[in-house]
């Protein structure tokens, strides 16, 4: 693989360039060594983000990760990226086209070992008792989780309250 990257108001140093190449090198047992990786690293007040596209055979694939820390940013989109292209690798061998051009081929050949379907494995029951949305925010400052589902006092419909940037939270209601 040859991995081209530029960066976005940032500089680049040599321990982020040795960042994106040891994880994104874990990516060459499914490409040809004459893929062409392209990487743009970039920083927009606090976001920290990394942008890895690859053409292949008329497709791209691309992932765009953004966090507070641009090495959290690099080892997100790498997982992102493994996970479509195994979602790639099923749809060429469903319709039976090639790839050798730009895929390894024990890449192409190998089983599918991840299940993408969806799979619930745990469930939680509570009771719903009627209060209003500030209630509901400081019951879920007191659970650790970033929403909470409540029923709300003044309509009787259930809603849900859930953190957002900049310590402030949202209320989804549903629309009548």
């Amino acid at each position: 693989m040859r991995i081209t990257i530029t960066g976005r108001n940032i500089e680049l140093t040599d321990g982020l360039k040795g960042a994106v190449e040891e994880k994104l090198s874990k990516l060459e047992k499914y490409f040809t060594p004459d893929t062409d990786v392209y990487v743009t690293l970039s920083v927009e007040k606090e976001r920290q983000k990394i942008e890895v596209t690859i053409p292949v055979k008329g497709h791209i694939i691309r992932s765009e990760q953004v966090s507070n820390d641009m090495y959290v940013s690099i080892d997100l989109v790498e997982e992102v990226i493994e996970r479509q292209l195994r979602k790639y690798r099923t749809k060429l061998v469903a319709k039976k086209q090639t790839a050798e051009a730009y895929f390894q081929p024990e890449f192409i050949e190998a089983e599918d070992d991840t299940d993408e379907a969806i799979k619930i494995v745990r469930t939680k029951k509570f009771g719903m008792k009627p209060m209003y949305p500030e209630d509901a925010c400081i019951q879920m400052e007191l659970s650790g989780h970033d929403f909470f589902v409540f029923r709300n006092a003044e309509t009787d419909e259930v809603n849900v309250v859930y953190k957002r940037k900049g310590n402030t939270f949202g209320l989804i209601e549903p629309e009548c």
